[in-house]
């Protein structure tokens, strides 16, 4: 959709009355300081300090929290709660929120308040502290919480039905009623997200994850296993043969599938860099897709802001999440996305052109006459940036530990250690910026750097790039003292390409993330530039951001540079999410920069879901690369 679009519905959600039944929780997020131990005095056990504590609405609870985040005007609950501290935290975390309650309904026996508390001390959740597993509902409560929905129901534009809890409102009497209920009204919007139930109810709209679709059909699989596309198709239809309404399967990154009884539809999954947090996301996509259909918007439209509100939550750490409807279209107006995730995740998917080995990964591949090619150049081209993982790692080491580098315990330095490596392993491809601003945040958790010493983003960059251009001048130094070749710092067949695409009248672009000067002068020594002409562009310094995707911009601005004419070369995702938002043709190259030629299978993966249309490793079969781009028609028909 287009912005303004999403904008249109989202501003018809303030019009909306919205129901929610269900498991009604806290969720109470305790943090520990354990740094002095105090013991009982009569126990002579420890005890444990609570220094700060918050409380949120979860369940049910946190469904009714999104409506309201997302300007629904009126939102009911109808829900039970126990006579206890936390029933009446509960009731007051609602009328904060102006949500009508009388739908709450008190059981003083055999009911304590759902709670989950969770424990934390610094960074780390311990383990959890559940009350009100062993509740049962009775059938008195029940039928005052179906009168109570039954009374409201004719006003309601959408209802969501939850289940949480194994022993939670949801008896086999209340299953009965309600169902009874819902049937009544065959026409009003009502969706299920259920944990344990999806095939107990008929004439719902039910929402899913992959885990639980495949469990309803009878396959058990681990959580987080990921389920292929095809099969997911088989399990929605087998579920709306049962229900009769939309099926509704949310796939993690992957994004969100639906099945409408006649097609399926797709949205994929929202890039998103950094740790996540998956609680409450279910919950939030439960919300504004059933606020989405009850304002008339259409069942790809509603998955489609479903999918933008779960990337949004994900990314809010140890709380239960919302999003709000600005959140949304901050995100909308610029998001990028995991193309392909099952080719991506899959070597054995790989399809070739022809008897080569360069990989076509969109199937429906069509382009006109390429006319403009942006190239990357660190690793696309040049190698002599090969290695910068080993310069990244002290550089965040030394940071984190600050003047404690020299005299930290091995516990801690290993630990900081493990922390960076992991991080680097899995940042791999993201430019450095956005790096340097989860370094900021590593400073800052670890606690060992005073506030005032913490650099920014941008200076943390610095400290890196002067470590980093140490190592270039070095190997620079050695190429223009004839000690090595410029094939032995470039990806095999890479210049021969450059003048095959030159000699083509193609024009050349060189975009990099390095500071203008030094592009150039690189260029130069590896006996390229002349081909690009005046048209290569490096950092300049101006700007804050992505350094690359500036430098992009920039080229695509320039030269009024869009759509099947233009064709990006590059080994990092930057540059090929740029090209496919202007429609050109992204080409990746899986290249292993320390051999210089072959496949480097972990870019691959990340090429694929930046995505990349056509996948190479280097340049060595450029013959056949240059008669797919530019004689594909004849090719494909010869």
């Amino acid at each position: 959709m287009k912005l303004d679009q999403v904008k249109r519905y989202l501003d018809t959600f303030a019009d909306l009355h919205i129901g929610v039944l269900g498991d009604f929780c806290v969720d109470a997020y305790w943090l520990l300081d354990e740094t002095k131990i105090e013991y009982s005095v009569e126990t002579r056990k420890p005890t444990h300090a609570v220094c700060r504590q918050n409380y949120s609405l979860g369940g049910a609870g946190n469904v009714v929290s999104n409506l309201v985040a997302l300007s629904v005007v009126d939102v009911k609950a109808f829900g039970v709660i126990g006579d206890d501290v936390f029933g009446r935290e509960m009731l007051d975390l609602l009328h904060r929120r102006n949500v009508d309650a009388t739908g709450m309904i008190v059981q003083k026996e055999n009911w304590a308040t759902s709670v989950y508390a969770k424990p934390y001390v610094d960074l780390e959740e311990k383990e959890r502290i559940d009350f009100g597993r062993f509740n049962f509902i009775s059938d008195a409560t029940v039928d005052r919480l179906l009168d109570a929905l039954e009374q409201a129901i004719e006003n309601l534009d959408g209802l969501i039905v939850n289940q949480q809890l194994h022993q939670g409102v949801h008896s086999e009497y209340l299953i009965t009623g309600l169902q009874k209920l819902i049937d009544q009204h065959p026409n009003r919007v009502i969706l299920l997200d259920s944990r344990d139930i999806s095939d107990r109810y008929r004439n719902v709209i039910c929402k899913l994850n992959a885990n639980e679709a495949a469990r309803i059909c009878g396959q058990k699989r681990e959580v987080g296993q990921a389920i292929a596309a095809e099969e997911l198709i088989d399990y929605a239809r087998k579920i709306y043969g049962g229900t009769g309404r939309p099926v509704v399967i949310t796939r993690s990154d992957r994004g969100i599938m639906a099945f409408d009884g006649n097609k399926v539809y797709h949205v994929p999954g929202v890039l998103i860099m950094g740790d996540i947090d998956p609680v409450g996301a279910g919950d939030a996509t439960a919300s504004v897709i059933t606020a989405a259909l009850s304002a008339g918007m259409k069942l790809p439209e509603a998955i489609e802001i479903g999918n933008y509100t779960a990337a949004i939550v994900v990314q809010k750490i140890r709380q239960t999440g919302t999003a709000g409807t600005q959140e949304i279209l901050t995100l909308a107006a610029d998001c990028d996305y995991v193309y392909c995730p099952e080719i991506a995740d899959d070597i054995r998917k790989r399809k070739f052109w022809r008897d080569s080995e360069i990989e076509i990964v969109n199937r429906d591949l069509s382009f006109e006459q390429i006319k403009h090619v942006i190239f990357d150049h660190d690793g696309t081209i040049s190698t002599l940036r090969q290695g910068w993982e080993q310069i990244m790692e002290p550089v965040m080491v030394k940071s984190i530990l600050g003047r404690h580098y020299l005299d930290a315990p091995e516990e801690l330095y290993q630990q900081v250690l493990r922390r960076v490596r992991e991080y680097i392993d899995q940042s791999t491809g993201i430019e450095t910026i956005v790096q340097m601003q989860t370094l900021e945040k590593m400073v800052r958790q670890f606690c060992l750097v005073e506030t005032r010493d913490i650099l920014d983003p941008a200076g943390y960059k610095q400290i890196y790039n002067q470590a980093l251009m140490e190592m270039v001048r070095i190997r620079t130094g050695k190429l223009q003292r004839g000690e090595l070749d410029p094939g032995d710092n470039t990806i095999k067949g890479a210049p021969e390409f450059l003048q095959a695409l030159y000699e083509c009248g193609v024009k050349l672009y060189l975009a990099s993330g390095t500071d203008h000067a030094d592009v150039v002068r690189e260029a130069n020594i590896l006996g390229y530039a002349d081909l690009f002409e005046d048209r290569i562009y490096g950092w300049t310094g101006q700007g804050n951001g992505s350094a690359k995707k500036m430098v992009i911009e920039q080229i695509l601005h320039e030269n009024k540079l869009s759509g099947s004419q233009l064709l990006c070369v590059g080994d990092g995702p930057v540059e090929l999410r740029l090209c496919k938002k202007v429609g050109g043709l992204a080409v990746g190259v899986a290249s292993d920069e320390i051999r210089r030629y072959g496949l480097n299978s972990a870019k691959r993966t990340r090429l694929i879901k930046a995505g990349a249309d056509i996948l190479i490793s280097d340049y060595s079969q450029r013959e056949t690369l240059l008669s797919l781009l530019f004689h594909q028609k004849e090719t494909r028909n010869g």
